[in-house]
């Protein structure tokens, strides 16, 4: 009985560092006082506590305020020195390493392009460049290892959490590969493993467009496309960690061939390489061909032969990744303001992504739907009004209604900012245990 009344004094006191430690993360600088309001522990509770975290450095004095006819009132934040986080954005075309200070201020970044692709076709190399990255960006920023609270990892496809974490990649090629046992043949340190969608999307809701909602989805466009899903201010798994595989959701049957191996996904006509696909073939007036090599018939807005050729627009090479598929896109983007043929895939593809959305609307009544992912950004930033209008025509109307269709607020490469807030969330829930 004496050893279970230990543990249980020891759980409450982690769970009030834990309360405590949110509280002045996400609402510091506060003052004891305020603490206690927005806590309901008692000032008893809230002074031990408190000097605790101070002891720890985990939280300092951040100046003062007056106090209604009393001693000036002592506000309190959590010390941006107190610990380093590292995020690990494994995108289509790229790794990103960005070491943050406990603020989530960028200390330091690494990148190393990526053959598409090649986590789940060759894993070895892309872990090296992982494992390169980590002691790249440390060194760097001077941290010292033993700083580093964690290192959250953002991958595209399926991550699969059990015993083992797995990764499922979104094209064929390895399947399950252990990531994490391969990267710790090269780190100690601790790892918190992730699709990059979800990442990104806890981001968007701890500190952009989704801050104040409990129920939105985060929809990511870029090479690939992905979905945040929270409900209830948690993001929302399924039975086996693969929800949010949005891009992978049909919009027409029997339509282009996507990459997954199924055919009319949404990725399959959103996604940046099949806009540039659509928009080559106009340019070149043929028809042939889908976002993987496959194509429908009676498609309207594709293989205008008429319309002007791409190097008339400056798009250039429409086949490409990294840097240049990102070049082409937004070429095509700049482009709608002028040329015919850009300006009808822009449209065709924002009805597209109108069906897309409003898709999510039925399904999870979401207070905001997030359009974030550089492509993604891209396209808002110039057909965001066609792309509401496409959903309130596919949507059911009053959930729609209840819906507000934004762009995210991190920016195009949150990915890696992140990933960091997985080793985040878990020293806030463990009280700033390491």
């Amino acid at each position: 009985m004496g050893q279970m009344n230990r543990r249980t004094v020891r759980d409450l006191r982690r769970g009030n560092r834990s309360t405590l430690l949110r509280q002045l993360y996400f609402r510091g600088p506060v003052s004891r006082q305020e603490l206690g309001a927005l806590t309901g522990l008692s000032s008893g509770s809230v002074s031990n506590v408190v000097g605790e975290l101070l002891a720890d450095e985990l939280v300092e004095e951040a100046g003062s305020v007056e106090s209604d006819g009393g001693r000036p009132r002592t506000l309190l934040r959590v010390t941006p020195g107190g610990g380093h986080l590292i995020g690990v954005d494994v995108g289509e075309t790229h790794v990103r390493v960005e070491l943050f200070d406990l603020t989530l201020t960028e200390l330091a970044r690494w990148e190393h392009p990526l053959t598409p692709g090649g986590l789940e076709r060759d894993p070895e190399p892309v872990v090296g460049h992982i494992l390169t990255g980590l002691d790249a960006v440390i060194a760097k920023s001077g941290a010292s290892p033993d700083a580093v609270i964690g290192v959250g990892v953002g991958v595209p496809g399926v991550v699969e959490q059990g015993n083992e974490i797995l990764v499922h990649g979104p094209t064929a090629g390895r399947d399950a590969v252990p990531l994490e046992r391969l990267l710790r043949t090269g780190t100690d340190l601790p790892l918190f493993i992730d699709n990059g969608a979800t990442a990104q999307g806890q981001a968007e809701m701890w500190f952009g467009a989704g801050r104040g909602a409990d129920n939105a989805v985060i929809a990511l466009i870029g090479s690939g496309v992905g979905a945040a899903i929270v409900t209830a201010g948690v993001p929302y798994r399924g039975a086996t960690s693969s929800a949010g595989e949005w891009g992978h959701t049909v919009v027409q049957v029997g339509g282009r061939a996507c990459r997954c191996g199924a055919v009319g996904c949404l990725e399959a006509y959103v996604g940046a390489q099949a806009v540039l696909d659509r928009y080559g073939r106009g340019a070149r007036g043929a028809g042939a061909g889908g976002a993987g090599g496959g194509g429908e018939s009676g498609e309207s807005g594709v293989g205008g032969a008429g319309e002007t050729g791409a190097g008339e627009s400056g798009v250039g090479d429409t086949d490409g990744a990294g840097e240049d598929q990102q070049a082409a896109f937004a070429a095509i983007v700049r482009a709608a303001g002028s040329e015919a043929r850009a300006r009808e895939v822009l449209e065709e593809t924002a009805a597209y992504l109108g069906a897309g959305i409003a898709d999510l609307i039925n399904l999870f009544n979401p207070e905001r739907i997030i359009l974030g992912g550089w492509a993604g950004l891209l396209l808002g930033g110039r057909v965001l009004p066609r792309i509401r209008a496409a959903t309130a025509s596919y949507a059911l109307r009053r959930p729609y209604a209840q819906t507000e269709i934004g762009l995210a607020e991190l920016g195009p490469d949150a990915v890696a900012l992140g990933a960091a807030t997985l080793p985040l969330a878990h020293f806030l829930a463990t009280g700033g245990a390491r």
